[in-house]
C-alpha cells in the first residue's frame, strides 16, 4: 500500500511543468545525506485514486502530477500514474526515484528522475551529479527517452 505524508505546488522539480508533488513514505533506499529521513518510515495516509482525485480538485491549474518516492512499490506508483493519464489526459506525470537503473517494466509516466542521492556527486541541479531526468516520448511509431538532466544546471 503507498502512503503518503505531503504534497506541495512547486516549479522546480520537473523542467517547464507546475507540479503537484506528492510525498510518497517508506523508501527502502536510505540514502546517506538524504533531505527526506522522514521518508523512510512506513508513515502517512494511504494514497487511492480517491484521495489522489481530490488532490487534483483542489490543486487546478497543475499541469504535472510528481510522485516522490514509491521505490518500494514502483508498480503501484506506476499505476497510479497510468490512472492520471485515462482520467487527466491534460495532465503530465512525473517519478522522482532513488533506484540506480530504469525500472524493468515499461513506465507509464512523462518523466522518470533516478539515481540516489549521492553526497559527493550532488544533487541534480549541479553539473557532477549522478542522478537522471529523462523525458518519455510515447511516440506511436516509436518510444524513447531523452535525458533533460541539463535543464537543472545553472
Amino acid at each position: 500500500m503507498l502512503k503518503y505524508t505531503t504534497c506541495q505546488v512547486t516549479f522546480s522539480e520537473v523542467p517547464d511543468e507546475i507540479s503537484l508533488c506528492i510525498e510518497i513514505s517508506n523508501c527502502p533506499i536510505h540514502c546517506p545525506g538524504c533531505h527526506s529521513p522522514e521518508l523512510w518510515g512506513d508513515v502517512g495516509n494511504e494514497l487511492t485514486k480517491a484521495i489522489l482525485e481530490d488532490l487534483l480538485t483542489s490543486n487546478r491549474g497543475v499541469t504535472c502530477v510528481c510522485f516522490l518516492g514509491g521505490d518500494a512499490e514502483p508498480v503501484e506508483v506506476n499505476k497510479l500514474s497510468k490512472w492520471v493519464h485515462e482520467t487527466h489526459p491534460e495532465l503530465k506525470t512525473a517519478w522522482y526515484s532513488g533506484m540506480d537503473e530504469y525500472p524493468r517494466f515499461t513506465p507509464d509516466f512523462d518523466y522518470v528522475k533516478i539515481g540516489s542521492y549521492r553526497e559527493d556527486n550532488g544533487p541534480i541541479n549541479v553539473r557532477t551529479t549522478n542522478q537522471k531526468m529523462v523525458k518519455i516520448h510515447h511516440d506511436p511509431e516509436r518510444w524513447y527517452m531523452e535525458d533533460i538532466t541539463y535543464k537543472f544546471w545553472k
